[in-house]
């Protein structure tokens, strides 16, 4: 019962952020660029750091989290935050590196968890902390949860052939999480220009609009940041991704069983 409730925080997550980033397309005609998320987003965040404050409350009375994975968690969340410091071509950082790795490593939980903490320790390091970054733990969360599926699979394979899975893994989302993060802005770029959404269109003229607004605006930055993230993983991802398998192992609880004693010959 208590597993499920984790289940369900989860979820919450995942619903919070798909409305964060689609409500904007809900909102009246008349809302501009100045109401971009200004007054909304530290509700966001608030409610993100809840939820998640729940999911590792609840995680830890379960046993799935122990002192030491919440340990874990925090330096690498911290590593992450110091990587994002190390300029990449494009959009490439070495903070994807890191949270695509250990979300393999440690499971999709996890990697959701490092990547909102990780995002949110990089802003107070960089500066960056704005009405954007909500949004950017969300992404990077959706990021590690998905590293952690893909670990799944790829941990049955051979090392070699896991990593070459994992670098083009990291090349996807070198365009995946630049598309998801140019939605938290789009709604509200309306120049009347043919690449600015309007209310009214319809699904389908949404999704040619936006996909030629990211052609144009962030295709060739993101896919520079693509193959620099899988660069990365190809050259030093293999000893990266065995230490941290073999950190994920050695936290995994481990059940003994012990004989059964001896009836006692008064009880014969």
């Amino acid at each position: 019962m208590t597993l499920r409730r984790a289940s369900i925080v989860y979820l919450l997550v995942g619903l919070v952020g798909t409305a964060a980033f689609l409500y904007p397309f809900w909102l009246p005609a008349e809302s501009g660029p100045a109401s971009a998320h200004a007054g909304v987003a530290p509700l966001i965040a608030a409610a993100i750091g809840a939820l998640v404050l729940v999911a590792v409350a609840v995680e830890i009375r379960t046993g799935e989290l122990s002192g030491t994975n919440v340990a874990i968690l925090g330096v690498l969340s911290a590593l992450a935050g110091l990587l994002r410091l190390v300029d990449l071509p494009g959009g490439g950082s070495g903070m994807f590196f890191l949270v695509i790795l250990a979300g393999a490593a440690f499971g999709p939980r996890f990697g959701l968890l490092l990547g909102i903490f990780s995002m949110a320790v990089s802003a107070l390091l960089t500066g960056g902390v704005g009405p954007w970054l909500p949004f950017q733990m969300l992404a990077l969360a959706a990021m590690g949860a998905a590293s952690g599926l893909a670990g799944t699979l790829t941990g049955r394979l051979g090392r070699q052939v896991e990593i070459v899975i994992l670098a083009a893994f990291g090349w996807a989302w070198g365009f995946i999480y630049g598309a998801i993060m140019n939605i938290w802005f789009w709604p509200f770029v309306r120049d009347g220009g043919p690449l600015s959404w309007e209310p009214g269109l319809g699904l389908m003229a949404t999704l040619h609009r936006y996909w030629s607004f990211y052609l144009t605006t962030s295709f060739a930055w993101d896919a520079a940041g693509a193959i620099a993230n899988a660069i990365l993983i190809l050259l030093i991802g293999m000893p990266v991704l065995a230490t941290l398998r073999r950190f994920a192992s050695r936290m995994k609880p481990v059940v003994e069983a012990t004989p059964a004693s001896p009836a006692s010959p008064h009880l014969a």
